[in-house]
């Protein structure tokens, strides 16, 4: 293949990508989208193969089949509640080969550069494996903290933040080591820029809490949108640049929007919390007091069948139990009935963002009815019975009544202004977030405990078994004044 059509190809390709992103910002364009990606992808993998760069195919094949294999088997078995750990892992790999591109390029050089070019390559060398090391360590203990091998509370260890400030100044030092100082060579320059790096990905995400894990993993999303991109300027290859630069831009564009929308500061929450004051909060927030109500199948579908309008509120727990199916049939059953049933979706529900959206676009819920947090908030106090499966910190009240609390601040669904709440949950245990719920112990919330699952498929049961009833009673009245 030429370097004209190369170019020509990457053009396509990353018009494809810019569609791409496009289609992902609207949920009934999200296929179409997804779709623009693997196009562009393929042509991009194709191009690059062809180009005359390479130059032997049994080497290519050698690492692209296994990564095909490996990668495919990964996504087909993978379940959506463990979707979020997967993009965490994935963006260590992209880090991690950045890491490795960058020190291939310093160990092997391209003789073509000279003068200038040596010393601008040497900078993206640099600046490219210390993201990608911070991405990778970073990644890696997202990974452990979605997965609960970590522990969700932050790591605040003493001077954390002159901790980061002192390992920053390192590795600023270093890279003046590294573009000529006298004391080390370039390569010990790197080897330990590398290690300080490393340890402090490793620093940043321990020190944040599980209710700020979705920002984190958008943040890091975004990072390792730059390290393609540096990784993009280490090979001289224009498409790496422009795909990392479209992926490290829109994830900082997210993770600024999922902050705005949880009442955070960006720089703190990617600081590891500076200034939020988690640990004195935790300490004094306020204990939920009042007494636990709970209810059967039996009472929530009777109340369901009296309700003119109905708010259901998924969370993770509906991701775990794989309820949304059965959710989505009572929701259908409800509507048939003449019932206003929609959906009230948190910009952070789940470990992901999107999740639920995703979780209910799979079991064919109606986007009209799937309503943004912003959207729905203002209807709660008009709305017969919420129903709420699987969420905790996303209503958790004490986050507009306890300003000591970890989650302060954090705007969040008004689920309690309902003249009836019921809350699906195994038992009383606190969120991911690890903040105790005061909307269990409110006088109009219902607790009904056990699993999400079962509870939802008896409450879809029931109200196929009360249709069916109605039917065989209608049916004589019609008979008979026909008659």
């Amino acid at each position: 293949m030429t370097s004209n059509l190369l170019t020509v190809a990457y053009i396509a390709a990353s018009a494809l990508f810019i569609l791409s992103l496009g289609g992902l910002s609207n949920q009934e364009t999200a296929r179409k989208g997804n779709l623009f990606g693997i196009i562009g992808m393929a042509i991009a993998i194709i191009a690059t193969a062809l180009s005359p760069a390479v130059t032997s195919y049994a080497t290519l094949a050698m690492v692209v089949l296994p990564g095909v294999a490996i990668g495919s088997l990964l996504a087909a078995r993978v379940a959506m509640t463990s979707m979020p750990e997967l993009v965490a892992i994935l963006h260590s790999f992209v880090g991690a080969a950045a890491v490795l591109v960058g020190f291939a390029s310093y160990l092997q050089p391209d003789p073509a550069l000279t003068g200038v070019e040596v010393t601008i390559h040497e900078i993206e060398i640099f600046v490219g494996i210390f993201i990608g090391a911070l991405t990778f360590t970073g990644s890696v203990i997202a990974f452990g903290k979605l997965r609960a091998i970590i522990g969700s509370k932050p790591l605040l260890l003493p001077g954390r933040h002159f901790l980061n400030l002192a390992m920053v100044a390192a590795t600023l030092w270093l890279g003046y080591e590294f573009m000529g100082g006298n004391i080390l060579t370039g390569l010990q320059s790197l080897l330990i820029m590398t290690a300080i790096s490393s340890i402090l990905g490793v620093h940043l995400v321990m020190a944040i809490g599980g209710a700020d894990m979705p920002v984190v993993i958008s943040m890091l999303n975004s990072y390792s949108g730059w390290t393609a991109s540096a990784a993009g300027f280490m090979l001289s290859n224009d498409l790496l640049i422009i795909t990392g630069a479209l992926v490290g831009s829109s994830g900082a564009i997210l993770s600024y929007i999922m902050c705005k929308a949880m009442n955070r500061s960006f720089i703190s929450v990617i600081l590891g919390g500076f200034g939020t004051g988690t640990a004195k909060a935790s300490n004094t927030a306020s204990t939920p007091a009042g007494e636990v109500i709970a209810t059967t199948v039996d009472e929530t579908v009777e109340q369901l069948r009296d309700a003119s309008s109905v708010i259901i509120v998924p969370g993770y727990g509906m991701a775990v139990a794989q309820a949304q199916h059965s959710v989505s049939e009572i929701t259908r059953i409800l509507r048939d009935r003449g019932a206003n049933v929609r959906f009230g979706i948190h910009p952070v529900a789940g470990r992901l963002p999107g999740h639920m959206n995703v979780l209910l676009a799979e079991a064919n819920v109606p986007y009209d009815i799937v309503l943004e947090m912003d959207e729905i908030n203002d209807d709660f106090p008009e709305t017969d019975i919420v129903l709420v499966i699987g969420a905790n910190d996303t209503v958790n009240p004490s986050a507009m009544e306890d300003p000591a609390s970890p989650i302060a601040g954090m705007p969040v669904l008004e689920v309690w202004k309902s003249k009836t709440v019921i809350v699906m949950k195994r038992g009383m245990a606190s969120g991911y977030a690890g903040v105790e719920n005061p909307l269990f112990y409110k006088p109009n919330t219902r607790m009904l405990f056990g699993d999400a699952r079962k509870n939802v498929d008896a409450i879809l049961g029931r109200l196929i078994q009360s249709n069916e009833e109605t039917s065989q009673v209608r049916v004589p009245e019609k008979v008979l004044a026909n008659a």
